[in-house]
């Protein structure tokens, strides 16, 4: 990202923990969950696991992404797509 905008990485991370007030990793973590919930909820993917779904958005563990899941939205990926 910061070489897109042509900006040093760490002047890139400050910008986000001073505007927005949050660090970096929960900043695209954000977008990730955003991801994965319009995932969750499209019914094409129904048969698409959490597992998939974790890896697709970017993710490495489903421990990490249960934990940001819920930091985001307050229920786990599963208790989230059972009650759509």
């Amino acid at each position: 990202m910061s070489g897109e905008i042509e900006i040093p990485v760490r002047e890139l991370s400050l910008l986000i923990n001073h505007q927005l007030g949050q660090h970096f990793y929960d900043f695209v973590n954000t977008y990730r969950i955003e991801n994965a919930m319009n995932m969750l909820k499209d019914e094409t993917k129904s048969k698409v696991t959490i597992l998939e779904i974790l890896y697709e958005v970017g993710f490495n563990s489903k421990s990490s992404f249960n934990t940001a899941f819920k930091k985001h939205t307050g229920t786990t990926p599963t208790l989230y797509r059972k009650n759509l």
